[in-house]
This record gives structure tokens, C-alpha cells and sequence, in this order.
């Protein structure tokens, strides 16, 4: 029977988070070069001074398989923090194995020791990982839906602030 485990990334995982981000854009059929994280970027911002978000990293027989990368979010209504999974992926090989529960269920034990009220993630409408999302316990939060305002509207937008003091 193979072994698996879910392990926190390390730093000399950077190589590996870019590849899964990578393999994530190829399974949701967007252009790989549309992933513009570097392992340099994986570095400072997983694992710098101040760190924007964290990884697990799933193996079978220690072979790394799959990931979820996840960072913190707030619910006002809650009063509480939460976790927000912005990607998980696991390799069609793997798949159906048990490891993307594992995943999930490292994330949801980081969360109940941190006092957060929830994990929100966001899935595409086609990804047949969406039946497997609601068997865990998750619930499409209708009528809510993602809205976006990319690089290109946002340094429009931000120019409207130049009056605006960003010193606290």
C-alpha cells in the first residue's frame, strides 16, 4: 500500500509550487505563460520576512503529487479570520486517491488551530472537483460571485487616488 502524507513546503520547495501553479493553468486550459510566478517570487512571498501565503505539499511513497497554496482572509459578519485557498491542484496520476482530501484536511486542521470561522476557495464552473468540494461540506455561496479588477483597472483606478495618504 503506498504511503501518503501531506508536509509544509520549504523554501527548496519553490521549484516545485511554480511547477504545480504551471500544471493548475494547463488543467484549467489557460496559457502557461500567463503564470508569471517566479521560484524567486515563491521565495519571498511564502518564505520571506514577511510571508503572503503557505503551502502543503502532498506525497505518495515521497513523491510530491499535489499542493494547496492558501493565505488568510476576515469575515466581518464572523468577527474571525479565515483561510482562503487560491490554488490546489493534485496530478491526474494521483487523483482519486485520497491525497486532495489530505490536502484539504491539513488546510481545514491549520485553520481550526488558528480560531479561523472558514476556508473559501473559488472553482470553476467545469472543474469536475466541484462535486467533490460539496462531499467535503462545502457550499456554493450563491448568489455571490467573483469579481476582479486586474493590473491594467487597477493602476487606472489607483490614479483617481492621488490625493489619498497611504502613511498610517
Amino acid at each position: 500500500m503506498a504511503e501518503t502524507s501531506v508536509r509544509w513546503a520549504t523554501e527548496n520547495d519553490a521549484a516545485l509550487i511554480v511547477y504545480f501553479i504551471r500544471a493548475l493553468a494547463v488543467f484549467e486550459n489557460e496559457p502557461v505563460e500567463h503564470v508569471r510566478i517566479t521560484e524567486a517570487d515563491v521565495r519571498r512571498d511564502a518564505f520571506g520576512m514577511n510571508p503572503r501565503f503557505e503551502v502543503v505539499i502532498a506525497e505518495i511513497d515521497r513523491k510530491p503529487v499535489g499542493f494547496a497554496l492558501f493565505f488568510p482572509n476576515y469575515s466581518t459578519w464572523e468577527g474571525k479570520p479565515g483561510l482562503y485557498i487560491e490554488d490546489i491542484f493534485v496530478e491526474e496520476s494521483a487523483r482519486k486517491t485520497g491525497i486532495g482530501r489530505k490536502l484539504i484536511a491539513a488546510v481545514a486542521e491549520v485553520a481550526r488551530s488558528r480560531g479561523c470561522a472558514r476556508i473559501d476557495l473559488a472553482v470553476l464552473n467545469w472543474n469536475p472537483a466541484r462535486g467533490f468540494y460539496s462531499r467535503l461540506g462545502f457550499r456554493h455561496a450563491e448568489p455571490w460571485q467573483i469579481f476582479r479588477l486586474a493590473a491594467d483597472g487597477l493602476g487606472a483606478l489607483s490614479t483617481e487616488a492621488k490625493d489619498f495618504v497611504l502613511n498610517k
